[in-house]
């Protein structure tokens, strides 16, 4: 019993240097994300300008009269739906498959952030217990500067985990209403075209 109890005890402690070292590098991998999201929050801005030249132009005259490759800078998705759409002269087929990439690459997306959500607080569970059970030894054999060094490292790799999960959890949800707010748009703006082109 004492053999797999010693055994179970140095695995998990094992463990302890590979989670901080993905606890690094999901940090490092947030940080990118942030910045990502910071390029993608300006052009958004950006975006929303051109979006709404469109849709008045599109109301008051027609689809078929904008030049989307012109129009949309600031959304390469989003233009290339467009494109595709206005190519193929808004035949239901091609706009169907257009918007399927679109929501499948949309997903794609998503999933990182999805990911760092999920990972970073298991990480960061992960990292908090483990070290424990060196610090209850060193507890129990009057080794304080022992449990603490263990404490301190179990205190850090929960702030980590969380950090991580809060930042995937408001990355994903800030894209998911972008992306939903795009796919939408696109609806829109394509039955508008189909509509058109019906009536000729």
């Amino acid at each position: 019993m004492n053999t797999l109890t010693d055994a179970f005890y140095w695995l998990s402690t094992g463990l302890l240097v590979p989670v901080m070292v993905f606890l690094l590098l999901g940090f490092v991998y947030a940080l990118c994300m942030l910045g990502g999201f910071y390029g993608h929050f300006a052009d958004r801005r950006k975006f929303k300008q051109e979006i709404s030249s469109i849709t008045k132009a599109a109301t008051e005259s027609t689809v078929e009269s904008i030049d989307f490759q012109f129009a949309i800078q600031h959304h390469p998705a989003f233009r290339r739906v467009l494109t595709e759409s206005k190519t193929s002269e808004w035949s239901s087929v091609y706009t169907a498959k257009a918007l399927a990439d679109f929501e499948i690459s949309a997903e794609a997306q998503l999933e990182k952030s999805k990911t760092l959500m999920r990972i970073g607080p298991m990480l960061g569970l992960m990292g908090t217990l483990i070290p424990m059970g060196p610090a209850l030894v060193g507890l129990a054999t009057g080794d304080i500067a022992t449990m603490a060094m263990n404490m301190q490292v179990a205190f850090s790799t929960t702030v980590i985990g969380v950090f991580l999960g809060g930042t995937g959890f408001v990355l994903n949800s800030v894209r998911k209403r972008w992306f939903t707010d795009d796919f939408y748009k696109l609806q829109f703006i394509i039955e508008l075209a189909q509509n058109e082109e019906s009536k000729h």
